[in-house]
């Protein structure tokens, strides 16, 4: 019997299988939708077709003399990565589109999607590496062209929280909704806290993050505590350097765990410990997804005061925010982590843990796509 169903085209120049964020719209629409994916890896599971992309560098692997000679639209077309996702995606046909990311948004544009495409954009990407002096003076003017020149066809787009939204609202006129990185809903419980208390903190081993921040904070605390990581190689140098410097009998390194299994592994700890270093804009308005992992996990949460983080652990209740960001702000706020107030913190993210669930959190992407149907009709 042939299906019957709407094609639903969603590209992600990531490796899909571990990319959270698109794998909960693949899941989301899979029953609704005829999904075909294209993106770097194997075909995830639930999709009708998939199209594997070449693993390469995007925007990063641009032509700089184009940049230089303002021409911008060539610089974009001219990356190979861009070149050979055409190819494979020119000639077919959908009746929607979800663009993840701003460097997929010009092919899908370009493409004869029948009632249109939303744009679900991970990251405010012209700021995306405002710290690196060359790259603000050469590729952000770049950046930002596209994101005028395309951006604006989209039929709908969604940002990760309500600072990006606002910078694309002001900069890009832009009418964004927020899909933040939940995590899908996890029967679980809070664990007993243990003695000492467990810290974890799970995610990227990124150098503008400073984790050596917070590891240098347990190590020099006196607090009846210990922390255990689970890091990804994104900087294998850099984690060898934290591996070096930090570990320890109280500071212990793990190897990375499949997503599918982080919640049920974080659950046997505490405290889901995140001091995001304001290095750029992006982490400055960061909400990202492990302090939703750490929510499903039944943890208390242990946050600098980054604002979005802020305002969701107030209104949950679960977790403590520093005063700042330096390892002595860290230090103190260890010092009021005793066994009944992390009881609290755990209880409370339980208490949170359906509403703060993906499941509750991505009814905006269903009615982007519902309105461009309903608008095409």
């Amino acid at each position: 019997m042939v299906d019957q169903r709407q094609q639903l085209l969603i590209v992600s120049f990531s490796d899909i299988n571990s990319d959270a964020r698109v794998l909960k719209q693949v899941r989301l629409f899979a029953d609704t939708y005829d999904v075909t994916t294209a993106s770097f890896g194997q075909a995830p599971e639930g999709v009708s077709r998939h199209i594997q992309l070449p693993v390469m560098n995007t925007l990063r692997a641009v032509n700089g003399r184009y940049i230089l000679l303002g021409q911008y639209r060539m610089a974009y077309w001219q990356i190979p990565a861009i070149k050979q996702a055409w190819q494979l995606l020119k000639d077919r046909r959908f009746d929607l589109a979800i663009a993840n990311d701003l460097d997929t948004v010009p092919i899908v544009a370009r493409m004869p999607i029948r009632y249109g495409f939303h744009a679900d954009l991970h990251e405010f990407y012209p700021a995306l590496h405002e710290d690196d002096p060359s790259w603000a003076r050469y590729r952000k003017p770049w950046i930002s062209w596209l994101c005028k020149h395309y951006l604006p066809r989209a039929a709908s787009c969604t940002t990760v929280s309500g600072g990006l939204q606002k910078a694309y609202s002001e900069q890009y006129g832009l009418d964004v909704d927020v899909v933040p990185n939940a995590t899908p809903y996890a029967a679980l419980t809070p664990g007993a806290v243990s003695e000492p208390i467990k810290l974890v903190h799970s995610g990227a081993c990124l150098r503008n993050r400073h984790l050596d921040v917070t590891l240098q904070a347990v190590q020099e605390s006196d607090a009846p505590v210990t922390m255990d990581l689970y890091l990804t190689p994104n900087d294998p140098p850099f984690l060898q350097y934290l591996k070096d410097t930090y570990a320890s009998e109280r500071i212990v390194f793990h190897e990375p765990v499949p997503y599918t299994q982080l919640v049920s592994t974080l659950n046997r700890y505490d405290v889901g410990v995140h001091l995001m270093i304001p290095s750029n804009f992006n982490n400055t308005w960061a909400l990202p997804n492990k302090v939703f992992d750490y929510v499903q996990a039944r943890l208390g949460i242990l946050i600098g005061p980054s604002p979005e983080m802020v305002k969701l652990v107030n209104n949950a209740q679960n977790g403590i925010v520093t005063q700042g960001f330096e390892a002595q702000d860290l230090a103190a706020s260890l010092q009021l982590l005793t066994a009944e107030r992390v009881r609290e913190l755990k209880a409370a993210s339980d208490g949170v843990a359906q509403q703060l669930s993906a499941e509750n959190q991505i009814g905006a992407w269903v009615s982007a796509l519902d309105s461009m149907v309903s608008r095409g009709s």
